[in-house]
């Protein structure tokens, strides 16, 4: 199902559990602004000229400014921008921190371009729009073929006409203003949701048996921490292939493997997998880490994990989601479970309006409040309502912004 549709199927049904009016319900589904077609054109290192299409989509500000990756893709999607744009808005409001969603990016392939040229191109697509973000309005960050790097550039471009401007941007390096911690955060925030969905079913972290579909920069963190706390990591994959050892797989060998090799292909502390069977592999928690509709209605059945967590954005579609519903597989949702990210995001943005910079603990110590407050949130939602974790937090997301919204008079 393509995942415009889904999220608003998500966002429809909390609306109506939450008994919204029809022109409320509308106009919290329609986008604030989006910015379509910037064209951003760059003299290449070979003389020639080239055009690429930039974009951004504001979802919503009721609640604060505006807050959402930047990406650079070949084959960006139109709908999937708007709804991740749409999933940022209530991803914020079930983390309850101040931001509304965006999404936005270039229609590019960043790996055919040298680093000249990508800074040419960032610094073009600033100028662009320079004007339609900023520290209280919209607040760009990393997504998909961006970076540390990226941010930086934008950074310092919308400098050029605002004056120095830190929290322009989230995801910086930390000599520019980037905050401790944030290169883990999205990571370690699965590990706490994941602690505290655990823990709620009388279970830890150790001597579970955990799958990470994704070896990314997602992926590899929460591999890592779960494998500190004692989980048994029993397979993983990245797009170069799969990998199982029923043992459980050394982490730490893996990812020295991995940061030599550039890839899981070929370690040797465990079997090759076919990567396409990862879904069903034995397990008790599965974490989808990498690409949005992976679990579907064609693997749902063969699914054996009793718990998903969903690192990944929207990576389960509403008929698997029924099917693993009915066979009693409980799936703690990608608008909370991969909410670190933005959560550390946000702290990184109040250091750089304070001017003080966090130690790493406080950054690690305040996102596990922020994580295990929304989940005894989410859990309040689900009783309030009857409903699963995925309604729990669209109706908790949802609600903070319709309420945010009317008060202030903009229902109308």
């Amino acid at each position: 199902m393509n995942a415009l549709v889904a999220t608003n199927r998500n966002f429809k049904l909390a609306a109506r559990l939450l008994g919204l009016d029809s022109k409320l319900e509308k106009s919290l589904l329609i986008p604030f602004r989006e910015i379509k077609v910037v064209e951003c054109t760059i003299p290449k290192d070979d003389g020639t000229l080239a055009s690429f299409v930039g974009f951004r989509v504001q979802h919503d500000n009721a609640r604060g400014p505006m807050k959402g990756g930047i990406r650079y893709h070949p084959e960006v999607e139109h709908d999937e921008v708007n709804a991740l744009a749409q999933l940022m808005t209530w991803k914020t409001a079930v983390a309850n921190i101040p931001y509304g969603g965006a999404k936005g990016g270039i229609g590019c392939d960043p790996r055919d371009l040298s680093i000249s040229e990508l800074e040419r191109l960032t610094r073009v697509f600033t100028q662009k729009i320079h004007d339609l973000i900023g520290i209280h309005a919209d607040v760009p960050a990393p997504d998909m073929g961006t970076g540390p790097q990226t941010m930086a550039w934008m950074l310092d471009e919308y400098s050029k006409f605002h004056g120095y401007s830190p929290a322009v941007v989230t995801g910086k390096p930390i000599d520019l203003g980037g905050s401790l911690g944030r290169d883990a955060a999205t990571g370690r925030g699965v590990l706490f949701a994941t602690e505290a969905l655990l823990n709620e079913h009388g279970k830890a972290i150790s001597g579970q048996k955990f799958v990470i579909q994704g070896f990314g920069n997602v992926g590899s963190w929460a591999a890592r921490l779960i494998h500190e706390k004692g989980g048994k990591i029993v397979a993983v994959n990245d797009i170069t292939g799969a990998i199982k050892n029923s043992k459980g797989i050394d982490i730490p060998r893996l990812l020295n493997h991995v940061k030599e090799n550039k890839r899981v292909k070929g370690f040797e502390g465990a079997d090759s997998l076919d990567p396409e069977s990862i879904l069903v592999e034995d397990c008790d928690v599965l974490i989808p880490a990498a690409l949005g509709g992976i679990i579907n209605r064609e693997n749902a059945n063969e699914i054996k994990a009793k718990f998903i967590i969903e690192a990944a954005n929207h990576p389960t579609d509403p008929e698997a989601d029924e099917i693993l519903s009915k066979k009693g597989v409980i799936i703690l949702p990608d608008i909370y479970a991969n909410s670190g990210g933005v959560t550390v995001s946000y702290f990184e943005w109040v250091q750089n309006i304070q001017g003080f910079l966090w130690d790493e603990e406080k950054v690690n110590n305040e996102l596990k409040t922020y994580m295990t407050k929304a989940f005894k949130d989410v859990k309040k939602m689900c009783q309030v309502h009857n409903c699963d974790l995925r309604m729990g937090a669209f109706t908790l997301g949802v609600n903070r912004v319709a309420r945010a919204t009317v008060m202030r008079g903009w229902e109308a």
